[in-house]
C-alpha cells in the first residue's frame, strides 16, 4: 500500500513542530510541506495532490473551516485546535478526526490510522458496510463476529474484550487493531480504552456513555470528537 502523501496547514511553529514529529514516526505518512496560511496551501494543492491534511481552524488570511469549505474534491482533513466549539461543524464537512490541542502522540496515531483504513478500503474497491462481520482469532479457532452484534470494546493489556449480545470475545490484539477492521460509521472510539457501537447507544452526557445499561467513560481527549451525535 502507498504512503499516505500529507500536508500541515498551520501558523503556529511550535505546532507545525509537534506535528511533524509526530507524523515522522508514522512509517506510512509521508509529509510534503507545511504552510502557515491557507492561500499558500492552495497554491501547492493545484500541482499536488495530496492525501491528507492536518488543518488548524484559526489562520491568517482564509480561516480553516472557510478553507475547507473551498475544496471541491477534499482530502482527509484532520483537524487541528485549541478550540473545541468547531467540532460539529467539522463532522458536518466530513472530517475524518478532529484533534483538540494538545494532544498526545497516541490520540494523534488514532486519527491517522482512521485514514489509513479508510485508504485501505477505497484501494480495495470494497464498501467496509457490504461485509458485516469479522473473523477473530480466539482460542486457536477462527470466530465469526457480526457488527450488528456487538456493544462495545475494551482494551485489556495484550488482549482486547470485545462484548457483543451472545458473548464475550478475547482475542490477542489491540483496540487499534480491531478498530482498523470495524466500520467507522458504526463505531466510534471515546477513550483510549473504549471503542463503543453507536447503534448501542442508550444515552450520552460529556462525561460517559450508556450503552446496553453499561455506563462506558469519555476520555478527555475525546469529548469533542463525541459532539456529532
Amino acid at each position: 500500500m502507498s504512503n499516505i502523501k500529507c500536508i500541515i496547514i498551520e501558523d503556529e511553529p511550535l505546532a507545525v513542530k509537534v506535528l511533524s514529529d509526530y507524523v515522522s514516526q508514522v512509517p506510512f505518512l509521508e509529509l510534503q510541506g507545511a504552510f502557515k496560511d491557507a492561500i499558500l496551501a492552495t497554491d501547492h494543492l493545484r500541482e499536488q495532490p495530496v492525501d491528507l491534511i492536518f488543518l488548524d481552524i484559526h489562520l491568517p488570511k482564509l480561516k480553516g473551516m472557510a478553507f475547507l469549505k473551498t475544496l471541491v474534491s477534499p482530502p482527509a482533513i484532520i483537524v487541528t485546535t485549541a478550540y473545541h466549539q468547531y467540532a460539529v461543524e467539522g463532522f458536518t464537512l466530513n472530517v475524518t478526526d478532529y484533534l483538540l490541542k494538545p494532544f498526545d502522540f497516541e490520540r494523534f496515531l488514532v486519527a491517522v490510522n482512521k485514514v489509513k483504513a479508510a485508504q485501505r478500503e477505497k484501494q480495495s474497491g470494497k464498501d467496509s458496510l457490504e461485509k458485516d462481520y469479522l473473523f477473530l482469532n480466539v482460542q486457536k479457532k477462527k470466530v465469526k463476529i457480526v457488527f450488528s452484534d456487538i456493544v462495545y470494546i475494551e482494551s485489556q493489556r495484550e488482549y482486547t474484550k470485545i462484548v457483543t449480545t451472545k458473548n464475550t470475545y478475547l482475542p490477542k490484539m489491540s483496540t487499534h487493531e480491531v478498530e482498523e477492521l470495524l466500520p467507522a460509521k458504526l463505531f466510534k472510539r471515546i477513550h483510549r480504552s473504549f471503542i463503543v457501537s453507536l447503534n448501542k447507544i442508550e444515552s450520552y452526557s460529556a462525561e460517559e456513555v450508556e450503552v446496553n445499561g453499561v455506563f462506558i467513560p469519555i476520555g478527555r481527549g475525546y469529548k469533542d470528537t463525541f459532539g456529532d451525535m
